[in-house]
């Protein structure tokens, strides 16, 4: 069993054993196929730990599609993009406008410069100039929750922060998450975001740490706990081993081939999970 399933099983059964009902509550949410009120179960402040050091956090009870997982990443965090036709998946394809954009949302908002002690830059090269230059600061970070430009979004974001913390040589991260539909994004986020500290960490010269997510509305949409609990019971297999290709010392320069997941072993793909908008 890998970690990662260890802490979702643990979180999971905490929700639907502890959580908190939306039943009789209005709720925003509707189901794709009916309309019908997406109501959930939910625990408020979720906080999830995961060393690097020890191994890579990768679910087994259900696979990562990777290559669309990292794609996703860069295009946010490397493109700073908001275009979907820079994505080669079409998970944004929901949130388009006419222009085919998402709005000033995520890649956008880390492609703003502003005005820094070290000159004009973006929220992304600040935290790269940091690590590189003053890596023991206690400000680097990024946030791409802009109260001016939330009516300009196609989707207010939901993982909207990262906190990155140098200790000795070691490159620690938080990510603050508003919002999280468990089944549908958890390990998808998680993924991500630890192989950005692992990206971060390789261009500044130093190795990643501990990624710690912070998750203050986790949530199982009704219709999805039985698949939850179908999900939890599965086997597990070890983790796989997750590198980066250590030739690359330029963020702008990985490519999701850069990735390289080794013996990743896990449950068949769960497949016709019904959507929630």
């Amino acid at each position: 069993m890998s970690r990662a399933d260890q802490i979702f099983i643990d979180m999971c059964k905490d929700v639907l054993e502890n959580g908190f009902s939306s039943e009789g509550q209005k709720v925003r949410a509707v189901w794709e196929s009916d309309g019908a009120p997406a109501h959930t179960i939910k625990k408020f402040g979720v906080v999830n730990r995961y060393n690097l050091q020890e191994e890579f956090p990768a679910l087994t009870l259900r696979p990562t599609p990777v290559k669309n997982c990292v794609d996703e990443l860069l295009w946010i965090w490397q493109k700073k993009s908001n275009r979907i036709a820079d994505l080669k998946s079409h998970i944004w394809d929901a949130w388009a406008d006419e222009t085919g954009t998402i709005g000033k949302a995520y890649g956008y908002q880390l492609g703003v410069k502003y005005k820094f002690a070290q000159g004009e830059m973006d929220q992304v090269d600040n935290v790269l100039w940091q690590l590189k230059n003053s890596p023991y600061s206690r400000r680097i970070m990024t946030n791409i929750y802009n109260f001016a430009d939330l009516s300009e979004m196609g989707l207010e974001p939901c993982a909207y922060s990262m906190t990155f913390n140098v200790t000795g040589n070691k490159l620690n991260a938080i990510l603050n998450q508003r919002s999280q539909d468990i089944l549908v994004a958890n390990n998808w986020n998680v993924f991500q975001y630890a192989v950005l500290t692992m990206m971060f960490a390789q261009v500044s010269g130093l190795e990643p740490g501990e990624f710690v997510h912070m998750i203050a509305d986790a949530h199982i949409y009704d219709r999805h706990i039985p698949i939850i609990k179908e999900m939890i019971e599965r086997p597990t297999f070890p983790a796989p081993k997750v590198t980066l290709n250590p030739e690359i010392k330029n963020f702008y320069d990985f490519t999701v081939d850069d990735v390289i997941v080794e013996n990743y072993q896990a449950n068949p793909q769960i497949k016709g999970i019904p959507v929630a908008v």
